[in-house]
């Protein structure tokens, strides 16, 4: 089965605490790594499915059971290639 890479970002969490990366971790979120930074929570996952769309479905089935609402699912490198290409002046 392959693995996919994705964050969702947390909506109202603005700091990754112990608690809120207990919760997400005891709902089934064991295949991500919960960060926060800049006011946003997030977990990037590595999970396995039978798709992209299945990995994120289930990925937010596991916070949502933690008690939490995702705002929005993300590629795993969207902010490394924003960063960069805002760096380089690109447009595109």
């Amino acid at each position: 089965m392959p693995t996919f890479d994705f964050q969702l970002v947390l909506s109202d969490v603005t700091v990754m605490t112990e608690a809120v990366a207990e919760a997400l971790y005891a709902a089934g979120c064991d295949d991500g790594t919960p960060f926060s930074s800049a006011g946003v929570a997030a977990i990037g996952f590595s999970r396995e499915a039978n798709s992209l769309e299945e990995a994120i479905r289930s990925a937010i089935a596991n916070v949502n059971q933690a008690g939490f609402v995702v705002s929005r699912a993300m590629p795993a490198d969207e902010r490394v290639y924003e960063k960069i290409n805002q760096e380089l002046g690109s447009s595109d």
